[in-house]
């Protein structure tokens, strides 16, 4: 049995002398630990075998003629014990030699008597012998602080955490020399078999003399060759810490935004020019302008000019527009002299060109949508899939609680009592579990078979380990309630104090740790223990190229979805998000939207309809209205939209949202403005003596044809090349929408016109619409101008013209003015938020995690293949450790992330997990980590008990790191090896996937080293953190070159496929506008025989309706995207619509004066304008306003408004004023020609018009 003894049983001890020798007894306190038999006589000899052992643990001391305090089975305890310490700190050597001078001395000192003093001791009968049960340790407080000093800043790489918050019993910002030392000696850390109290003293006190050896700084060098410790592991090595560049100023002038200064300033000089330009020129009107026939002889002469004046250019251009109006007459003629064949042919068309939509794809993969295929990040991705495997799916649970209690934790080793907030009280936490435990067991149905978490979940560890990851503070617990740490008295799961055997944070059930910066939310700085919200994160395996998996994984995530919504706790407040559920509530929203497009696009229907016809009578009502025209009208716009869509289907484009959705509108502006110019143009007609129907329809499409081909064929162009854009969505809207305006184009001048004749021969029979059957009585027609068209010849041409109104337009000028000065403060980037539903529980998602998470998405620093890992050069330039480079990849993600954490400048949370560091720590000899079968060479696990387990390189060869071959033959030892109570090393869990072996394991391929972004709440955030990542990898891909190597790094996260777009959206975006402006221009001035100036003007307009674009855009909240830069280039085609017409009338016009031929211009093809394309959009665009939908509501509603109210005012206020002051002169050769012609004619009037 064991007695207890005193002091005096021990008897005294003298100086010089030991306190104890060999192992005797049991520990009783930690079980499988043993006491130390109390000796009192001189050191004795060490057995020759334990020579090398003391030479490995205590490399640096001498002991004469090696007679220590401690024998052979003493020192394999020292060594087993330390191997914790020893796998974390011995990346920095003088930090571990401290620790080992410490723990040395303590065991084996020949002069242990005079720092050691036994307590207490038990005495065995059976055995008769006396246990050391308690000592006092005096160490000097100068030891201790540089012993603390020199281990301060060692990492724990596959922890991103200070190594000291694994080994101190408590987070490092809270550890310190002297509870660093007493918690290691603490008999309730597991580990220590008695009772070790430390007494700090650097002055001889109670007749010890405390322990003072002397101590190496981490920058220092020790004896056996070690270098100082690494930058990132002591911050006494690193150079000056880089300071980063200040944020950049706001450009101001005088304390003011100096774009808003600098366009006012020049609004104010345009206004003094504008207003004296026009004083002026009204000046020398009434001066030049004497008698009452002044203007009718300067009209005359203008409107006569001699064929000598005709220029060569001039005289081209009326041939040009001779031979369109010929064309367009002769075509004209030949569709109205044979509509039955033209429609059949047109039907025949649509059939075949629409068939093709049996084989249309419509693309709904958010990456196909939004990142082209030879885009930097689409690369990015298909290597970080093809190397590591695609990123995981994704489904988060934010919890918080209702109630308001909370709970106390008091540290191990002093300290003051620690508060948990009500989220980490032991009631709620057992309420999470449960609910968690729920999820764990849902079933989803997929097919015949059952589907579970544990059936898709990401296990690292699989197959010896097939627990899933759960990311979860209740995994500190291993997710049972019967978990010692659970249930024992240590309880503070987010202060890290949480030690098993390990002294490790307790491991998830799936192997690894759980960081609490990943499960905890709602903190203040580190201070876990005020977390307000838990975070449970389920990360569950991707599968790209197996359907039937990812199947499977949609089946479970409806499940988790359905249980969720439905799962009720009046303690808990739950928000969620699955991997599919944007896509879900996207899908969602546009179901729900169906009815509200459906009701826009029938108003437009309805109005169309009802609009073309020209009621005279009411008698006439149904003969004169133009309802089966509108309704076939409407159909050949439908038509063009399905043939385009068929027609690339067959070639195998696949459609996209914003094609269903935008191309519609589109065509329906272009289509319905072109149907309104021709059916109006014919209403206001009247047919001259001789001439048949087939001739008036003829000569009239030869009249309008040549502009409506005018505003196709710019619009086509535009769109074909807008089609040069590397984004996705904008490149397929191009495509598709430009074939959709072209065919519509023809169908108009061909099934249309045909349509049209045979309703004319039908209104002239007096047959109802519809019901054509049914004729009236004979009545004699008459044709009077209709309301609209006679508003705008007699009333608003002229209002608009007038000599004071006119000036007013320099209002247009200032709000040019405050949009150009508000175009660079438009938002980039698309809020998620505003993708959603209202109503949608992925709002309440977004919410919380804005509000409650710390941590940003996970970012991968890949090491493309070509970086040689097998020499010490290559090693150095990516690894953290003794002797790695100061501007290593890992020294520098370890720098930005350390010393640049307060400012948001680099977006990097955390240091990165760096597999080569902990390979470097695993494969050391002092480790019982890497062991091989010395029969067989078999890799030899830590936990294995075999004696013929040897370590994988002698003490010699671990002085230096493995190289060549002798690298790659261990590597796969430690990417298999699984962390254990032995050896928490094993690269198994956290890197197995992240090192790509090559040629059968002889090579290292690819690499990643992990870390965290910081958070990130809106796109400016997302946007900012992919660019300064690049930036950072683009710097170390050069520090790693230096010779002009083959390595190349890349930063991957798996958001920057879709946040690429807006690194160079607003260059897209002055390219995709600059390139259908451009052709605009071009195809303006070859329609208009070569009039530069009237392109000129036309593409001026339509730059002032796309920059006030975006000023509308900064007013209204629209940020620029790649929907809104959808929308921006069909406003720039619809924006042709609102002023081709215009200036091609005024261009062909051959009145007097500017302001006559802009109010011809304005009249004629006004009307046709305001009515085809104004009032048609107006009605539908309002309904939009309807939705539910935040981006209808948005991107559509908003923006669609802005375009017709924009391209209205430009086109019917700005433009034809704009001509009126600085329109090209008349066409001499037009003039002559249109004089020549209608000479003698019933519409030699018009010429006077």
């Amino acid at each position: 049995c064991w007695g207890a003894s005193s002091v005096e049983e021990g008897g005294v001890v003298e100086a010089q002398h030991c306190v104890w020798y060999g192992e005797c007894g049991n520990s009783t306190s930690v079980p499988g630990k043993k006491y130390n038999c109390n000796y009192t006589g001189p050191p004795l000899p060490l057995p020759e075998d334990g020579h090398d052992l003391l030479l490995e643990l205590c490399p640096g001391f001498a002991y004469g003629n090696d007679s220590v305090c401690c024998d052979i089975q003493q020192l394999q305890t020292l060594k087993g014990n330390l191997q914790l310490p020893l796998q974390f700190l011995s990346r920095c050597p003088a930090c571990f030699h401290n620790l080992m001078n410490l723990f040395c001395e303590l065991t084996c000192s020949p002069r242990q008597s005079q720092f050691l003093s036994a307590t207490s001791f038990s005495y065995n009968n059976v055995t008769n012998t006396t246990s050391v049960e308690a000592v006092q340790y005096y160490i000097g407080q100068t030891f201790a602080n540089a012993m603390y000093n020199a281990c301060m800043d060692v990492q724990a790489p596959s922890s991103n955490v200070k190594a000291l918050s694994l080994l101190c019993g408590k987070d490092a910002k809270d550890c310190n020399a002297t509870n660093w030392i007493q918690y290691m000696f603490n008999i309730n850390n597991g580990q220590t078999p008695f009772s070790i109290t430390p007494i700090f003293t650097d002055v001889p006190m109670a007749n010890m003399t405390p322990m003072t050896n002397a101590t190496r700084g981490c920058n220092e060098s020790l004896a056996d060759g070690s270098g100082p410790c690494s930058c990132q592991d002591c911050k006494l090595v690193c150079g000056p810490m880089p300071v980063p560049p200040p944020l950049p100023l706001p450009w101001t002038i005088l304390g003011m935004d100096a774009m808003a200064v600098i366009m006012w300033i020049s609004y104010v000089v345009f206004l003094l020019i504008f207003i004296g330009g026009v004083l002026v020129t009204w000046c020398y009107r009434k001066r030049a302008i004497m008698s009452e026939y002044g203007k009718f002889f300067i009209k005359t002469a203008l409107c006569k000019p001699s064929a000598d004046e005709v220029t060569c250019c001039e005289t081209l251009g009326q041939a040009f527009e001779v031979c369109l109006r010929n064309y367009f007459s002769v075509w004209g003629s030949f569709c109205v002299h044979h509509p039955l064949v033209i429609v059949l042919c047109s039907l025949v068309l649509v059939t075949a060109c629409s068939s093709g939509l049996v084989y249309m794809r419509v693309t709904t993969d958010p990456v196909e949508l939004w990142s082209s295929p030879r885009s930097q990040a689409r690369h990015e991705k298909e290597y970080f899939d093809m190397h590591f495997g695609p990123f995981f799916r994704t489904e988060q649970l934010i919890i918080t609680t209702t109630l308001d209690s909370a709970s106390i934790y008091s540290p191990y080793f002093g300290g003051p009592d620690v508060p948990f907030g009500a989220p980490l009280d032991k009631g709620v936490l057992h309420q999470v579990l449960d609910f968690q435990t729920d999820i764990e067991n849902l079933e989803a149905s997929y097919g015949n078979e059952t589907v579970k978490l544990k059936d898709i979940c990401l296990a690292p560890l699989a197959p010896y380990n097939n627990n899933c990851t759960i990311l979860s503070v209740l995994n500190y617990y291993q997710n049972t309630p019967l978990s010692p740490c659970m249930e024992g008295k240590i309880f503070a799961p987010a202060s890290l104090n949480d030690t098993g055997p390990l002294h490790d944070p307790c491991l998830g059930t799936f192997g690894g740790p759980v960081f609490p910066w990943l499960v905890l939310g709602g903190y203040d700085a580190t201070n876990y223990n005020n977390a307000t919200a838990l975070v449970i994160t389920f990360p569950v395996n991707n599968y790209h190229n197996d359907t039937e998996k990812l199947n499977k994984a949609l089946a479970w995530e409806a499940e988790f979805i359905r249980f969720v919504k439905n799962y009720t706790n009046p303690n808990l407040t739950i928000s969620f998000s699955a991997e599919r559920s944007i896509e879900d509530e996207i899908n969602r929203e546009s179901n729900s939207d169906v009815s509200t497009i459906i009701l826009s696009y029938a108003i437009m229907f309805i109005y169309i309809s009802l609009a073309l016809g020209h009621i005279n009578r009411c008698r006439r009502l149904l003969v004169d209205s133009k309802i089966s025209l509108g309704v076939a009208g409407i159909f050949i716009v439908l038509s063009s939209v399905t043939c385009s869509l068929g027609i690339f289907s067959y070639a195998g484009v696949p459609l996209t949202l914003i094609v269903i959705e935008v191309i519609p509108f589109l065509v329906l502006a272009v289509g319905v403005d072109n149907i309104f110019i021709i059916v109006q143009t014919y209403q206001r007609d009247e047919r001259m003596l001789q001439e048949e129907l087939h001739q008036q329809i003829g000569r009239i499409l030869g009249d309008v044809a040549p502009s409506m081909f005018l505003s196709s064929l710019s619009e086509t162009v535009a769109f074909f090349l807008g089609a040069l854009s590397n984004m996705p969505a904008v490149r397929t809207f191009s495509l598709f929408a430009g074939l959709a305006v072209f065919i519509d184009f023809l169908l108009q001048i061909s099934c249309f016109i045909s349509l049209l004749s045979l309703d004319i021969k039908r209104q002239e029979s007096n047959r109802l619409d519809i019901l054509c059957c049914v004729k009236l009585q004979e009545s004699q027609e008459s044709r009077t101008e209709g309301f609209l068209f006679r508003f705008f010849r007699q009333t608003y041409a002229p209002f608009i013209l007038k000599e004071w109104v006119r000036p007013l337009v320099a209002l247009f000028v200032g709000i040019l003015s405050f949009s150009i000065a508000v175009t660079n403060k438009v938002e980039i980037g698309l809020d998620q938020k505003l993708s959603m539903p209202d109503d949608s529980y992925v709002l309440d998602y977004f919410t919380k995690m804005s509000q409650y998470l710390h941590t940003g998405p996970p970012v991968y620093f890949v090491v493309k293949d070509g970086h040689n890992y097998q020499t010490v050069e290559g090693q150095n330039s990516v690894c953290g450790g003794v002797g790695c480079n100061n501007n290593s990849l890992v020294q520098q993600l370890y720098t930005l992330a350390s010393h640049l954490l307060n400012v948001p400048l680099t977006r990097i949370g955390f240091p990165p997990s760096s597999w080569i560091d902990d390979y470097f720590d695993w494969v050391k000899p002092e480790s019982t980590c890497c062991r091989v079968y010395n029969s067989s060479g078999a890799f030899c696990n830590a936990s294995v008990v075999d004696k013929s387990c040897i370590h994988c390189r002698t003490l010699e060869q671990g002085k230096a790191r493995p190289t060549g071959a002798e690298f790659m033959k261990f590597l796969p030892m430690f990417l298999s090896d699984n962390p254990n109570p032995k050896c928490g090393k094993g690269g198994h869990a956290a890197y197995s996937s992240g090192v790509d072996l090559t040629q059968n394991n002889t090579d290292v391929g690819g690499t990643y080293f992990m870390t965290y972004h910081t958070i990130l709440k809106n796109s400016t955030d997302f946007i900012e953190a992919m660019k300064m990542a690049r930036i950072l990898a683009d710097n170390i891909t050069q520090t790693m070159n230096p010779e002009g190597n083959a390595s190349h790094v890349f930063a991957y996260s798996v958001f920057y496929v879709f946040y690429e777009q807006y690194l160079t959206i607003a260059t897209d975006t002055a390219f995709n506008l600059g390139v259908s402006l451009s052709a605009v221009f071009v195809v303006t001035t070859v329609l208009l025989g070569f009039e530069i100036w009237s392109a000129i003007l036309v593409c001026l307009t339509i730059t002032m309706i796309l920059v006030n674009m975006f000023g509308v855009m900064w007013l209204w909240g629209i940020s620029l995207n790649a929907v809104s830069l959808v929308n921006l280039v069909m406003s720039c085609g619809i924006s042709v619509e609102f002023c081709s017409h215009i200036v091609r009338a005024f261009s062909v016009s051959t009145a007097g004066s500017r302001v006559q031929r802009a109010q011809e211009a304005l009249a004629y093809m006004g009307s046709s304008v305001f009515s085809g394309i104004t009032l048609t959009k107006f009605g539908g665009i309002l309904i939009l306003a309807l939705s539910k939908s935040q981006i209808f509501q948005i991107f559509y509603f908003r923006m669609y408004l802005a375009i017709v109210l924009l391209g209205a005012t430009h086109g019917l206020i700005f433009l034809p004023v704009l001509l009126s002051y600085a329109g090209p002169s008349v066409n001499k050769a037009k003039a002559l020609a249109t004089r020549k012609c209608f000479t003698g004619t019933e519409r030699e009037r018009l010429l006077n018009f």
